[in-house]
């Protein structure tokens, strides 16, 4: 993360645990400064917006954000910023899915969804809110020398949250409702609505990466962000409510088509092994430095959680 080699090598002792719990509440302090105050005007709207962008979350794509910045010697100021945008456009992704004209889930990260603690017109307003801020976020003055990486970053998060990224996978997914998909289908769908901005998530990070390094973490993250979804539908069927902070189980009931549905559990398990291999080969000629992005593709593989 930071462009000093003696950082880096510093950050590599730290076990993975450890490093995670760190950027965790680093992104958390970042966030809760970015955010605007719940006391200032419109104060329940902005009190809304606190409510569902703090305090919950494994900060996935915010880690791996932050571990591509390690392998790139992206700055901290950069890794910072670009780790706070792509969690603010998954907060507002998260409000907005709730909702009861998306998938209509009255629980989130074990608490009450946003439209459920406050309204549906606040929740709307809340997901409008935090976009906008994400993007207010990397277009701030001086955030990087180079204005043409800055506007390069700007766009990469626009492409991921835009028509042909994770809303145009969601316009797929509330369209293959009851409807039978074949895996090819099933993987576009999921590269748009899940894998997009992880995508963006590990580039942004890579942001000062050379052209070896932001092709293996583009590979890396295309990967991952499938496996990440096979994973997610998994833990729909195996794990309970209490364990997923969300309604576990709802796929199946709003009959969507998911990876165990169409290859059955074991073989979704095996997809998802598989997924991790081709993950972590393009990382092999990075060896160390790269070992954040692979203990991350680990943990996204084998979470229970």
């Amino acid at each position: 993360m930071s462009t000093q080699t003696s950082s880096t090598q510093k950050a590599s002792a730290v076990d993975f645990q450890d490093w995670a719990q760190q950027l965790q509440a680093r992104i958390e302090t970042v966030l809760a400064r970015t955010l605007p105050a719940a006391d200032i005007a419109p104060q329940t709207l902005h009190a809304a917006m606190r409510y569902s962008a703090l305090g919950g979350g494994k900060r996935v794509r915010a880690l791996l954000c932050y571990a591509a910045a390690e392998l790139c010697n992206t700055s901290v100021e950069i890794a910072d910023a670009a780790a706070s945008a792509v969690e603010l456009i998954h907060a507002y992704s998260l409000v907005h899915d709730d909702m009861p004209c998306m998938d209509d889930d009255d629980l989130r990260r074990g608490k009450p969804s946003c439209h459920k603690q406050y309204d549906d017109a606040t929740a709307l307003l809340v997901g409008d809110a935090l976009q906008s801020l994400a993007f207010e976020v990397l277009a701030a003055p001086h955030l990087c020398a180079d204005g043409h990486q800055q506007v390069q970053m700007l766009q990469i998060l626009a492409k991921a949250s835009g028509s042909t990224g994770m809303a145009g996978g969601q316009a797929i997914d509330l369209g293959a409702v009851g409807k039978p998909l074949t895996q090819p289908q099933l993987e576009g769908m999921h590269q748009l609505k899940t894998g997009a901005l992880i995508q963006a998530s590990v580039l942004l990070g890579a942001n000062n990466g050379n052209t070896a390094q932001i092709n293996a973490v583009r590979a890396y993250a295309h990967n991952i962000g499938l496996a990440f979804q096979v994973v997610d539908d998994i833990l729909d069927v195996e794990a309970d409510t209490s364990t997923l902070g969300k309604t576990a189980g709802k796929d199946a009931l709003s009959h969507k088509p998911t990876y165990v549905t169409l290859l059955g559990l074991a073989s979704a398990k095996a997809y998802a092994a598989a997924l991790y291999d081709k993950a972590l080969a393009p990382l092999a000629p990075f060896g160390e430095e790269a070992r954040r992005l692979r203990e991350l593709a680990s943990f996204i593989t084998q979470r229970q959680f």
